[in-house]
């Protein structure tokens, strides 16, 4: 019974890194323009910094109007912040229009733009090129974005920022099927920033695809601790478990999804695991 149920598990949950299937595109390149850390950076003035979130905000109702904005912006910049900034938020606007090349190259230019001083808000930049290269299927060309947004970043002595960064190298190394890589990668990320649950989840479930089970269940453990109540984490806690032989375990975890988020996707394939294991 636990034997055919397992083979389905194995094939149908989580990120495989064969695919390079990491969960997807962050919030600055889907559902939102941009965090709101990500919109300022820290050196700039509150005229240039105001008017940047005046344009991202734009850009969430209306991304054409939001990129003419940006456009004559850039014509009129006091300053080379102000060109940096225009060019993040005609980024931003282009992602709105899923034009996603044109993205790539304007987070690029913002990220060339940025003055001495900033590396952080170039980290920033540097990785939003990288998912905007990912958002078109090139993760060789993210992979670069997110190396030099790494270094960017360790400039900055931002350790939460590095870690995501990281994170985010990480996928493009999946992607690149460039495994071993990957997982470099997310130590890294894990060890700048141990308070990353999502580092910690990355990392189980790439150590889960590699057939690492005891480092996969370590790692689900840790990332079940920091964020107890992450579907995500649920599920791939429980398909970790099933394929270590711990059927009881696994139903704990499921039912954990069930409980926790009813409406989510994450449940109603815990509740296909779950009547995988009854049968």
């Amino acid at each position: 019974m636990i034997a055919s149920a397992l083979a389905l598990l194995l094939m149908q949950v989580g990120p495989n890194p064969a695919q390079g299937a990491f969960p997807g595109i962050p919030e600055e390149l889907r559902d939102r323009p941009v965090r709101d850390q990500a919109a300022t950076p820290p050196s700039a003035s509150a005229t240039s910094g105001g008017k940047l979130a005046e344009c991202v905000t734009l850009a969430t109702d209306d991304a054409e109007a939001a990129s003419d904005m940006a456009q004559l912006w850039r014509e009129s910049a006091a300053n080379q912040l102000e060109l940096a900034q225009s060019a993040h938020c005609l980024g931003l606007s282009l992602v709105r229009l899923d034009d996603f090349e044109g993205a790539q190259r304007a987070f690029d230019l913002a990220t060339d733009e940025v003055p001495p001083g900033a590396p952080a808000y170039q980290a920033r930049l540097a990785a939003m090129s990288g998912n905007a290269a990912m958002a078109q299927g090139k993760p060789a060309i993210a992979e670069i974005a997110f190396a030099r947004a790494i270094r960017f970043a360790s400039s900055s002595g931002d350790m939460p920022l590095l870690a995501s960064v990281a994170v985010d190298r990480a996928r493009a190394l999946v992607a690149l099927g460039r495994n071993e890589e990957a997982v470099a990668a997310l130590s890294d990320a894990r060890n700048s920033d141990p308070t990353h649950a999502r580092a910690w989840l990355l990392s189980a479930t790439l150590s889960r695809r590699l057939e690492r089970l005891g480092e996969a269940r370590e790692q689900i453990a840790q990332a079940a601790t920091l964020s107890p109540q992450d579907p995500a984490v649920g599920l791939e806690a429980g398909v970790i478990a099933a394929l270590s032989g711990r059927e009881e375990e696994a139903r704990r975890s499921f039912q954990s999804v069930l409980d926790v988020a009813p409406q989510s996707e994450e449940a109603a394939r815990a509740h296909s695991y779950l009547e995988q294991l009854a049968e």
